[in-house]
């Protein structure tokens, strides 16, 4: 009898006992066979790992002496976990018993899906699509990122409507599969993004390899989304605008971004005073502050990594800003016709 892949979840932990205590039960209810679970913490100051040695004592347990972040954390961490699959997953994600076996077989079938996401809902409100990957990940021709099911703060109702497993631009790194050979290969997470984005960058270099991006809505996650920066932080902020430049000056070909980058950092601006005058001078300073640190990442950088730049099916060749503030369109069917 063949053996099934070899699968470590791996769960990143920073003062995390609450989603620990809540949600590492269902993960431990996995049905799939060959599984590794695995907590790895990232420095917490709270008893979490102590409390997870306690009462979880089939978890296996990875610890650093300082706050790695969440690219750098896996980074360091990985090395550390013989897998042929990794799973990488939020503290505050809730997985259903079989969660993890179509995803697999999935990936079994197609040598050349080296990442993979499944269905993400909310576990606040389990019938409607959540914020960080829903129903798979999509970018527009600027790289805005956006999602089946998501598109800025608009959350779609799952009605089935992405139930189909199809390739995406990017899978979220909530509940993220990847082939462990590809991870490393890739030389994981770009460490300087800290957090945010870091996924949609590795699965970017991904495809310019020549893997793809997969979703799998057969499998379902519930997230409660939020659990380490909460949404609308300044700090969130300011690291979604910086990472989301430094993505696409690293992966966009030189013959688009000469005219791309000034449209987005002028976009960028428009979005800040925009909020300066809704009275959130944070919103304004962060951006400030992501645009400040860009140029500084920039001028210390050596060279562009000049690898292929295929045509990427899974680019929305238009705008998504146009198509959400201007024409309205709040959905993603709305917006990308699919057959």
């Amino acid at each position: 009898m063949q053996t099934q892949p070899a699968v470590a979840v791996v769960i990143l932990n920073w003062n995390g006992r609450k989603f620990l205590q809540q949600f590492l039960p269902s993960v431990l209810a996995s049905t799939y066979p060959n599984l590794r679970i695995i907590v790895a913490d990232n420095a917490s100051t709270d008893d979490s790992v102590a409390y997870v040695e306690q009462i979880f004592p089939t978890v296996e347990v990875l610890i650093s002496k300082e706050n790695y972040g969440f690219a750098k954390g896996y980074n360091h961490f990985l090395q550390k976990v013989q897998s042929d699959y990794y799973i990488l997953l939020n503290s505050d994600v809730e997985v259903e018993q079989g969660w993890i076996e179509p995803v697999i077989s999935l990936m079994e079938s197609d040598a050349s899906i080296a990442a993979c996401q499944p269905k993400l809902l909310a576990y606040h409100n389990k019938t409607e699509f959540e914020y960080a990957g829903a129903g798979g990940g999509w970018i527009d021709m600027l790289g805005y990122p956006f999602s089946r099911g998501r598109v800025f703060d608009e959350l779609e109702k799952d009605e089935g409507q992405y139930n189909n497993a199809t390739p995406i631009f990017w899978a979220s790194g909530a509940a993220l599969f990847i082939r462990a050979d590809r991870f490393h290969a890739m030389q994981g997470f770009d460490p300087f993004f800290f957090a945010h984005q870091e996924e949609i960058d590795l699965c970017w270099r991904l495809q310019r390899a020549g893997y793809k991006i997969y979703v799998c809505p057969q499998s379902v996650v519930y997230h409660v989304g939020g659990g380490t920066l909460p949404t609308g932080s300044n700090r969130k902020v300011y690291l979604n605008f910086r990472n989301n430049l430094v993505m696409i000056t690293k992966n966009m070909p030189w013959s688009e971004l000469w005219w791309k980058l000034p449209l987005r950092l002028a976009l960028d601006g428009l979005s800040a005073w925009k909020e300066l005058l809704a009275g959130k001078g944070g919103y304004w300073l962060a951006v400030y502050n992501a645009h400040m640190a860009f140029c500084e990442w920039a001028l210390g950088r050596q060279k562009r990594n000049t690898q292929a730049y295929p045509v990427l099916q899974t680019v929305y060749k238009g705008s998504v800003v146009y198509q959400y503030f201007l024409k309205k369109k709040k959905k993603f069917s709305e917006i990308v016709k699919q057959g």
